[in-house]
């Protein structure tokens, strides 16, 4: 291949883009929705996970996740440890692979922060950062190689354009292990203390997201334009479809539910993005409401586990919608893939394989390194420090005037 300038360009601007989602997209979105004394703690653990996993990706993770070798579709064999012989110009595809590593590095980066929304308020420091340590080596570097990597989920055929197995499923279930393990809050209930900055984190968001499917396309062409309208398009239909639904049940719309929706939306097409049409994105956001809306205000409360910030609900759910429709909307006009409403039922079936691998393993294994955790150095916060907030009790902060 020869470099491209015109397609470099994009990627670096997408790649920034994608960085915004997390600093400071993440940190607001997550952070006006914490309770005032957890409120810096918040933002401290989505900041503090991007930084640990980008140093692990740029050590070790993309040369495991995308080695040209294999060991049974589960894992790379790595080589140029710590980027060593790499250079400037290196290529891969029309781009230079310094520039799709750091594109693919702020996924891994972003995932490991999305995660951090399930623990808001009662875990500790020390934990988390080794636990970020642990779920980014042995959790998300594989399932990345699965998918993008040349590994077994590739190699059967499963569509993924930007993150439906890698980051929304993946960080989902993570999220629910996690929650599991530690258990309840002292103080369960939803005291937002500035939902000015999660509309804020949200539309960091929104406009990251483009860059997170539009780039994905790894080239400034058609198929990027294709899935940016797209994803815009489901994130729309969904924020407007959860607005009904709270007019429905509250008798009034809210503007945490119009954010949430929005975001459910953008999760949901992030698999589909380089495959459906206009139409397949329509359908999709809508269905993502449903699903996601049943999930935060119907099944956390029944099966009472404490997901603080609904990750499992908006992206694990969310993702698991956005891979099955992948299976049923993709259209052969959009990049070559035909799903089961273009006469592949196939892809669906191989599409359903990748969501419980992924869903299976990300849990099982989640939930194992949340246990060790528990039972060795401790996951949960004392009960006076909870109380108290961890922004005092942790940091020596006070986020009060935020």
């Amino acid at each position: 291949m020869v470099l491209s300038t015109g397609n470099t360009a994009w990627m670096l601007v997408a790649t920034i883009m994608v960085l915004l989602m997390s600093v400071p997209g993440i940190a607001f979105f997550y952070g006006g929705l914490s309770k005032r004394k957890n409120v810096l703690n918040t933002m401290f653990l989505s900041l503090i996970a991007f930084a640990i996993a980008s140093l692990i990706w740029l050590m070790y993770g993309y040369q495991l996740s995308f080695a040209t070798t294999s060991i049974a579709g589960f894992i790379g064999v790595p080589q140029n440890l710590f980027l060593e012989g790499i250079g400037v110009d290196s290529l891969t595809g029309s781009i230079p692979t310094f520039v799709f590593i750091a594109f693919e590095l702020t996924f891994a980066a972003l995932t490991a922060a999305i995660v951090s929304g399930s623990i808001v308020g009662r875990m500790k420091t020390k934990s988390w950062v080794i636990f970020t340590i642990l779920w980014v080596t042995i959790v998300y570097v594989p399932v990345c190689h699965w998918i993008w990597g040349g590994g077994w989920l590739m190699n059967m055929g499963a569509i993924d354009f930007a993150g439906g197995v890698a980051v929304e499923v993946n960080s989902g279930f993570s999220a629910l292990a996690l929650a599991m393990v530690l258990g309840k809050r002292k103080d369960t209930s939803l005291l937002p203390h500035n939902l000015g900055y999660s509309i804020l984190g949200a539309g960091f968001l929104w406009f990251g997201w483009m860059g997170f499917n539009g780039g994905s396309a790894l080239a400034a062409n058609g198929l990027a334009g294709s899935a940016i309208l797209v994803s815009n398009t489901a994130a729309a239909v969904a924020m407007i479809m959860w607005v009904i639904l709270d007019t429905i049940k509250l008798g009034k719309p809210t503007v945490l539910g119009a954010i949430t929706g929005a975001v459910a939306g953008l999760v949901a097409i992030t698999p589909a993005a380089g495959f459906v049409s206009f139409s397949g994105s329509i359908v999709i956001g809508i269905v993502t409401s449903l699903i996601s809306y049943y999930a935060v205000y119907n099944l956390k409360a029944k099966f009472g586990y404490d997901d603080a910030l609904d990750v499992f609900g908006v992206h694990g759910l969310s993702g698991v919608w956005g891979l099955i429709a992948a299976g049923l909307f993709a259209s052969p006009a959009i990049n070559g893939v035909a799903g089961l409403f273009y006469g592949n039922p196939n892809q669906l079936i191989i599409q359903i394989i990748a969501v419980v691998a992924t869903a299976a393993y990300t849990f099982i294994v989640s939930l194992l390194l949340a246990k060790l955790l528990d039972k060795t150095i401790g996951l949960r916060v004392d009960d006076d420090e909870e109380i108290i907030g961890l922004d005092s009790a942790l940091h020596k902060e006070s986020g009060y005037r935020l």
